[in-house]
């Protein structure tokens, strides 16, 4: 009898309502994941809950809101869109996806599985670049569900996609597409950053980021300058540089007025793309003097992408 298989597919997950409640069950969870924030927990829990839980989740709600559609929160409709996508792929198998840190959670996915019987199992996070704070998280929750459970499947997971030759060449894609109709001054290739002292204790995020900008230099014929920025900084440690942020405050002085961005590191928009890069960003460099501000989303459920899914599922 042939083994029922299944592939599960993993983000980082969102807040179920863009409302102050939903936005401090999601932020408790996230933030206080080891792996996220790796500050000893009898310092990071108390000022986690006695600070951040109880000033964060209103602004965080607000930027929620400005993202949010009649479907809901864009990164739950894309993922579980991919899901689908990928499912018509291999209708032979059981294709869902699971969220980190909201419903359905990984371990909800995997007991789904475990009713259908499913004996082996693809996980693919859905980060190209691995680091502790994201795909060792979503490997966490997958052990975690197996060490209350009596049986466990064949599991393949899919460590990253740095610089897999479709990866590369739908970034490629995007941005000679970009260039073409827009025709800016300087591309801007921005990653989220992490603490500067996770590299230092060996995750491979730095340079795994560097591999797919290597990679996506190389296969483009660029006539214009280009730049490596990190984004989204939280708290007061030393994190990865330069960030975007300053440096879009200071490229119109540089002559750069016309600027195009894109962000290697996010398969789906959400609140980091959408409100983060398209608004507050955009307005920095706006305001310091640029131009024009265009942005690269994120292949989200475009086919191109599940292809890429697809791949990797058939070449584990």
């Amino acid at each position: 009898m042939a083994v029922k298989k299944g592939i599960l597919i993993a983000n980082i997950g969102t807040p179920s309502k863009p409302e102050k409640k939903e936005v401090k069950t999601y932020l408790k969870k996230f933030l206080g994941d080891a792996r996220v924030i790796d500050t000893p927990r009898m310092i990071w829990l108390p000022v986690l809950h006695g600070i951040i839980l109880n000033t964060r989740p209103k602004k965080s709600a607000e930027l929620y809101k400005s993202i949010w559609t009649e479907q809901g929160s864009p990164l739950q409709v894309y993922t579980e869109s991919q899901a689908e996508r990928l499912q018509a792929r291999f209708p032979e198998a059981y294709v869902t996806y699971g969220m980190a840190y909201s419903h359905p959670t990984i371990s909800e996915s995997l007991a789904e599985m475990a009713k259908k019987g499913i004996e082996d199992i693809t996980v693919i996070p859905l980060y190209p670049q691995y680091s502790t704070t994201t795909t060792a998280s979503i490997n966490d929750a997958v052990f975690r569900h197996y060490l209350k459970s009596e049986d466990m499947p064949s599991l393949h997971l899919i460590r990253e996609f740095t610089d897999h030759p479709m990866y590369i060449e739908l970034l490629a894609k995007q941005v000679e597409k970009g260039i073409k109709k827009y025709n800016p001054d300087k591309l801007m290739i921005s990653y989220h950053g992490i603490p500067v002292s996770y590299v230092e204790k060996g995750d491979p995020y730095q340079a795994q980021c560097q591999a797919t900008t290597e990679a996506l230099i190389k296969r483009l014929d660029l006539s214009i300058p280009w730049q490596v920025a990190y984004q989204s900084k939280f708290g007061p440690a030393e994190w990865l540089k330069p960030p975007l942020d300053d440096t879009l405050k200071g490229l119109p002085k540089q002559g750069v007025k016309k600027v195009l961005v894109i962000t290697p590191g996010f398969v789906s928009d959400c609140v980091e793309t959408i409100e983060e890069i398209e608004e507050e960003n955009c307005t920095y460099f706006m305001e310091n003097g640029g131009e024009e501000f265009n942005y690269i989303h994120p292949f989200n459920d475009d086919e191109g992408f599940i292809d890429l899914l697809e791949n990797l599922v058939k070449n584990k």
